[in-house]
């Protein structure tokens, strides 16, 4: 069987979308516990293989976990997810960034193995639900986090001609203002990755939950997930640094301009007074 993950957006509404989905057919799953916020699943009748209920998983921060679902039901769902997406991401990108990952039902406790999912045969509906959960939180990191590594390398890409440029002594072709939005894009993609998200933590949910944490820890190893933070926030300094370095070139030239402004409008001042004193 197969779980796939995308992120679509910077983030979904939740409530619009449950009743979206509740309207085309789809039922959602309350099962789950209070704490475990910001998040929607839907449990489907039809399956892409029999053996285990298909299931979704939206999660608030734009990402969304199909396990054992059909193509074409995947697909009539990520239409009707447009219309709830708040900054949605380019749809080459959403399929392109995507995490995919094979699962099985087997004896023995849930675990990630040479990267496939064996989950419990044995559990009950709503444990199978929590352990999903803990898997499905993993793979919405990751996806959210490759799409970030893109435009990260785009941002990348439109800036790798500077050294070079100031290297060579030539004149860099960016106003400050396009510095400073160049500066705000690093400093946005450094909020979201270091402060609005788990990348660095482990959520609360976990805390109290042993066994679901120790699968949500191994597949955000599996999935490299602080290595790639790590790489990311090494990138985002340089560019940091590279950016830096700009403004203070154009802030310097343009304190340059200024004064040499001044000191003309300070000689014409005085030949206008040597004028005056002369006649």
């Amino acid at each position: 069987m197969r779980c796939t993950a995308f992120a679509t957006a910077d983030e979904y509404h939740l409530g619009s979308l449950s009743q979206d989905l509740a309207s085309h057919g789809y039922v959602e799953v309350t099962s789950l516990p209070r704490d475990a916020a910001n998040i929607l699943v839907i449990g489907m009748e039809n399956s892409a293989k029999e053996g285990d209920p298909g299931t979704i998983f939206f999660f608030r921060e734009g990402a969304a976990v199909f396990w054992n679902v059909t193509d074409k039901t995947m697909k009539h769902v990520m239409q009707v997810l447009e219309k709830h997406e708040i900054h949605p991401y380019e749809i080459a990108l959403v399929h392109w960034e995507n995490e995919e990952l094979n699962y099985s039902k087997t004896e023995g406790q849930s675990k990630l193995h040479r990267g496939e999912i064996k989950l419990n045969s044995e559990l009950d509906l709503d444990d199978v639900i929590l352990e999903k959960f803990a898997f499905s939180n993993a793979l919405c990191l990751s996806v959210k986090l490759a799409i970030w590594e893109a435009s990260l390398d785009k941002f990348v890409e439109s800036i790798q001609s500077i050294p070079e440029a100031l290297k060579a002594g030539k004149k860099v072709k960016l106003s400050h203002e396009e510095v400073m939005q160049k500066m705000g894009e690093l400093f946005a993609l450094r909020h979201h990755i270091n402060l609005s998200s788990d990348f660095l933590i482990t959520p609360d949910f976990y805390w109290d939950r042993e066994n679901l944490e120790e699968l949500y820890d191994k597949t955000c190893r599996f999935l490299s997930i602080t290595r790639r933070v790590k790489v990311m926030n090494e990138k985002l300094q340089h560019c940091m640094e590279l950016t830096d370095l700009m403004r203070n070139h154009l802030t310097e030239k343009r304190t340059l301009r200024l004064e040499g402004m001044i000191v003309i409008l300070i000689t014409i001042e005085v030949m206008f007074e040597l004028g005056r004193a002369f006649f």
